[in-house]
Formats: C-alpha cells, structure tokens, sequence
C-alpha cells in the first residue's frame, strides 16, 4: 500500500509539474539592443499601461523615486565607458531609477541592479551618475509605458521615456572616434602573433594548405618573446604533416618542456604521446 502511494504522489507531482497554467504579464518584459557609433547598448524593462488611469502624479507620484518601469529593475548597459552632462558614466550595467515632477526628471544610473523594485535601503554610494533632464509634454498620449532611442548620430544618442503625456530624453555620447581610431590603428599595425596562430590551426584543421600553415606559425613564433607551449605544439603537428619527422620531434620536445612549465598536463601527455609515435 505505501509503495502504491508513493507512486502515485510521484504522478501527481509530475501532472503538476506539466499542468502549470501560463497567463501574460501584466507589464510584459521587453529588451531593447541598439549600436550608437561602435558603443553596444541595451535596455531591458518591463511595460506597464495606463488602461484609463491617471499616471503622474498618481500612479507614479511626483517627487518619488520610481523604478521606471514596472517588476524587477530596469537596467541599461553600455559596452563603453560614455559622457552623460559632462559626467563620464563606466562601461557596465545599471539599474535605471527617476524621480519625475511636472517641469523635469531626476536621472539615477544605480550600480546595485538585482531589486524588485526599488531597493529596500537606498545607498547614495550605490549612485553612478545622477542627472537631471527637461520633460516634455506630448501631444498624443502614450499608454504603454515605452523606453527607446533617438537622436542616433555616430557619437551619440538619446534614451528617451514616454507614458501617458510625459516624455524625457536623456542625451549620453559614447567615444567612437577614440574606438575608430583604434581599430584603424590596430589594423594598420598588420596581424599579431595571435592571427597568424589562429590562420596557422585553420590551414591544418581544414586540410588546407601545409605550406602556407607552416609559414603563418613560424611567423607566430617570431613575434612571440616567449614561445607558448600550444604555438610549439601546432608546428609540430603541421612538421609532422609536412613529413618533417625530425623538425616534428624537436619542436615536440620544446613544447613538452614549456607545457610542464606551465603545469598543463593536457599537452604534456599529447607531446609524449606525439614524441613515442614520431620516434618508432
């Protein structure tokens, strides 16, 4: 009798499990990707409506800290550090809080993202940055609540804030001429030893050409002060391959003395394994 109802516990839990009813948000969740310059950013919020009541000054008091949104925090992200009012905000992800009132709203970047809401103790060393922006009024009234971009240029965009009849829009530039100049720079530079590691393991991997992978990896090598234990060990599979036994063998033995150097057993055991089949 127990062993049966045992069993049938464990089948009521499952149809449990299975039968869990799923219904929509109230304030459904929405992300929001968009590239200003070369700076990734992202806004991720949950859209409450108005259905007929009164918003600001109601719904969300004036002169209140609001989550800006509705549920979990709302946050953004910036891939780069960016200029908001002149202020430098750091690279990351904030929750994004606001104060609003009738002629302007308070503009929090907070660092501490995982409340509910608004936090339970308010730290002001947990503020990245806090400005302060113009609201606007509109001339049709939004009733989902709605954050989104504008005013894209190359350096700079601007978060903007609609419900109801109220609109702010925070300006944040972002340094693309610096990340520009720096990519032209590095391409200019010509390819590091990494790139021609990397083209060196495709010619192999692929069955490509040997000869072309055997030139990429010496010039891997050359550009490396200190020769990693994986760099040897790639020029000696492409040795190998290239019917160079000897050349193989040496290379091996240099990238099983670096590789126990560095203490990775992994390509210890694959150069003695390489180094006994190379040997016969």
């Amino acid at each position: 009798m127990k062993k049966i109802l045992i069993a049938l516990a464990v089948i009521i839990t499952q149809f449990t499990l299975q039968a869990q009813v799923k219904t929509p948000q109230a304030s459904p969740k929405a992300v929001i990707n968009q590239v200003v310059g070369l700076t990734d950013v992202e806004v991720v919020y949950s859209r409450p409506s108005a259905r007929g009541r009164a918003v600001f000054g109601n719904l969300v008091p004036f002169g209140q800290l609001w989550r800006t949104g509705a549920n979990e925090n709302t946050t953004i992200s910036f891939s780069d550090d960016v200029m908001i009012d002149g202020k430098t905000l750091k690279k990351g992800k904030y929750a994004l809080y606001t104060i609003p009132s009738i002629q302007s709203w308070e503009v929090i970047f907070y660092t501490t993202t995982d409340n509910w809401g608004n936090p339970a103790e308010f730290k002001e060393a947990n503020i990245a940055l806090k400005t302060t922006v113009k609201e606007e009024a509109l001339p049709k009234a939004v009733d989902t609540f709605t954050i989104g971009f504008g005013a894209l240029t190359n350096n700079s965009a601007n978060l903007e804030i609609s419900w109801e009849n109220s609109f702010a829009a925070i300006k944040f530039e972002v340094p693309t001429q610096k990340n520009t100049i720096a990519s032209i720079e590095k391409v200019l530079a010509g390819p590091t030893a990494g790139d021609y590691f990397s083209s060196a393991q495709y010619f192999l991997q692929a069955n490509g050409d040997i000869n072309k992978a055997r030139t990429y990896i010496d010039k891997a090598l050359d550009m490396s002060t200190v020769k990693p234990f994986y760099y040897l060990r790639l020029k000696s599979l492409i040795q190998a391959k290239q019917g160079d036994k000897k050349g193989a063998l040496e290379t091996a033995k240099l990238s099983l003395a670096a590789s126990e150097a560095a203490g990775n057993q992994d390509y210890v055991k694959m150069n003695k394994d390489s180094i006994s089949e190379w040997s016969k």
